[in-house]
């Protein structure tokens, strides 16, 4: 009977945001709500499972993610981004500027939302086109499953770091092996995959940017504008090392896993970014502060959406429904991983967003990692592997990849939806490998 209360609030998710157009924040709410009165809770308890949810999931995010988006943003509006983009497609030269933007799309990548990164780096693939006279998506496809495979992998970009908050997975060691995966991944999805896309090449769509180009004096320096967008993933990185090869008292292992923390690493990060992209490039601190202010706007519905996702999963576990899942599993030999896997890809093919597929599967399967002993990191990547998956017309990342490309809707389904499903399958099969090796 809980397993038949959970499913049919699934189901009055996918209706309410499917079909009524719900808000993905109110959605989750009310249907933790509906599915904690039917397993039993009084409606009082419901409100207080909802509201304990809630303010768990973000005391340990809402740092993480503010800080993020400001670091974003700056990396953004102050030209950084470009500059890194510019530099290394240079650097590269003609023949390699796939390569350019693969490592561009990956470091911008950790550093903001997907469809900001997006429409940031659109205008310079369309610039490489036109100045090369290369092919479109030869040349845009590897920087957007750059993005896209950031968006599954790597904290601290937002999608991986709410699930691994949720499932108490260690940050650094998730990054570790979300590395791991991303190489081959990206460059499958990414370089190798647009080589097969000769057939639905089109011209850029005309009149579609007027985006901000930087002059060569408004951007900070490449090395400084490098350091700024990956200083968190390397003190996260390094605190992930000393836990794993240091005894727990020492003190330099101390030292590195408070700098390592993901949200000092990011407050680390904006302090550095402020004064190396902001004031020493010739800004003020009032307007340095004002593209700080702005960023948590664009944020706050995806915040508040994760935060439903954690009402959701605290309302599972306060009403029981956890231990009745757990003892479920406990006779079970379905790997917990491909289970993870596929309720993201059915949530995520049904409700078109990655971000609450993710954060609806991270709530519905954590009693999973208890009960099974399964790696709370791995199941990180699981979740979000399959959150990805079959990207079609209820996703709008679907109409940002039609629209910036030139393509028509089969043509869309024909690249776009296809590769955002070979990045679902890499990432699945790269988690049940490391699986093998580390277990």
């Amino acid at each position: 009977m809980p397993i038949t209360i959970i499913a049919m609030g699934v189901v009055l998710l996918l209706v309410l945001m499917i079909v009524f157009k719900v808000n993905g924040f109110i959605a989750l709410v009310f249907v933790s709500a509906v599915v904690g009165i039917a397993e039993g809770m009084t409606p009082l308890e419901a409100v207080a499972s909802i509201q304990k949810g809630i303010g768990s999931t973000l005391g340990g995010l809402a740092m993480i993610l503010g800080f993020g988006a400001i670091l974003g943003r700056l990396v953004s509006d102050t030209g950084a981004a470009q500059r890194v983009a510019t530099t290394l497609i240079a650097a590269f030269g003609r023949q390699r500027v796939q390569w350019a933007l693969v490592v561009t799309g990956l470091i911008v990548g950790l550093a903001m939302f997907y469809e900001v990164g997006f429409v940031l780096l659109l205008p310079l693939v369309f610039t490489v086109v036109a100045a090369a006279q290369m092919p479109l998506l030869y040349v845009g496809v590897p920087m957007v499953a750059a993005l896209s495979v950031t968006h599954c992998f790597l904290p601290p970009h937002p999608g991986p770091t709410a699930i691994a908050i949720i499932f108490n997975a260690n940050l650094g060691t998730t990054l570790l092996y979300g590395i791991i995966i991303t190489l081959p991944t990206v460059i499958i999805a990414g370089p190798v995959f647009s080589r097969f896309l000769k057939g639905f090449e089109k011209s850029p769509p005309e009149g579609l940017f007027n985006p901000k180009i930087f002059t060569e004096d408004e951007m900070p320096g490449f090395w400084i504008s490098i350091f700024a967008a990956v200083i968190p993933v390397i003190l996260m990185a390094i605190a992930a090392v000393c836990e794993l090869t240091m005894p727990k008292g020492d003190a330099v292992r101390q030292f590195f896993e408070f700098i390592g923390n993901p949200a000092v690493a990011l407050f680390i990060a904006v302090v550095i970014a402020v004064f190396t992209l902001g004031l020493r490039n010739g800004r003020d601190m009032a307007g340095v502060m004002d593209i700080c202010g702005d960023s948590i706007g664009a944020i706050a519905m995806i915040i508040f959406i994760i935060a439903g996702g954690g009402a959701f999963k605290q309302v599972l576990v306060d009403s029981g429904v956890g231990h009745y899942i757990a003892d479920l599993m406990k006779g079970s030999s379905l790997s917990p991983l491909l289970m993870c896997w596929t309720v993201a890809a059915m949530l995520r093919i049904a409700l078109g967003s990655a971000t609450v597929a993710a954060i609806t599967t991270a709530g519905i399967v954590t009693p999973i990692i208890a009960a099974t002993h399964a790696d709370p990191a791995l199941m990180v990547l699981a979740v979000g592997s399959g959150s990805v998956i079959a990207s079609h017309v209820n996703d709008p990342g679907f109409w940002l990849f039609k629209g910036y490309f030139n393509l028509s809707v089969v043509e869309t389904l024909k690249t776009w939806t296809v590769m955002e499903t070979l990045i679902s399958f890499l990432g699945l099969a790269g988690v049940l490998m490391l699986n093998m090796i580390i277990h």
